[in-house]
């Protein structure tokens, strides 16, 4: 008679279950402590999980932050039958995004452990920045340097509001950044001729005085 063979051990949650209670664990952490005192260590305990269960999905504590703003985010949604109204869109999202408890602390965080670490830096290249930036171009039909000029210069603005005031932008002032972008990325190709030769005058004339 063949004896039913049991588990070495019970089974675990399921590798998806096990990730959002980690990425909320992550979220939560950063909201209370801050960026530099969200350990993995910490994260593991608030998630009720070992250390190494975080460790054997991601190697550090980049790799899971990154993880995070990328589930934290999901798509960018691109609504609209215009342009204009695609930008308006996806900046409202991404300063909402923002303004949720942990996410903008974790960004902001990432961010500057990345400015000394290119490992980091390819990191939040290829999984954070890139799905976007396709996702732009392709909606859009703007070249590459445009479109991370518009990343650079939203996401930045955020960021730099959250780190002075420790505070998300107001919704007013959402408002006007998004009117300021839409002004330089959205108008007619004559008027974005005419503004560069405005600047370059006015670059020739500082450099006279």
């Amino acid at each position: 008679m063949t004896r039913p063979t049991t588990p070495a051990r019970p089974p675990g949650r399921p590798r998806s279950g096990v990730d959002a209670v980690v990425f909320a664990a992550t979220l939560v952490t950063v909201h209370e402590l801050g960026y530099a005192h969200a350990t993995v260590d910490r994260i593991a305990a608030a998630a009720g999980v070992a250390k190494t269960t975080i460790y054997r999905r991601w190697p550090s504590k980049g790799d899971l932050i990154t993880a995070c703003l990328v589930d934290a985010f999901g798509p960018v949604p691109l609504a609209g039958e215009t342009a204009a109204q695609m930008l308006a869109n996806a900046i409202r999202w991404i300063a909402e995004k923002i303004a949720e408890p942990g996410v903008g602390a974790a960004f902001a965080g990432v961010f500057t452990d990345a400015v000394n670490d290119p490992t980091l830096r390819g990191t939040l290249g290829s999984r954070l920045q890139e799905p976007y930036l396709v996702a732009l171009r392709e909606a859009l039909h703007e070249p590459e340097n445009r479109v991370l000029f518009f990343i650079d210069v939203v996401v930045g603005t955020l960021l730099h509001r959250m780190g002075m005031t420790g505070e998300p932008m107001a919704e007013t002032d959402v408002d006007a950044l998004i009117d300021m972008v839409l002004r330089v990325l959205v108008a007619p190709a004559p008027v974005r001729r005419a503004q560069r030769v405005l600047v370059k005058e006015d670059r020739k004339r500082k450099r006279r005085d």
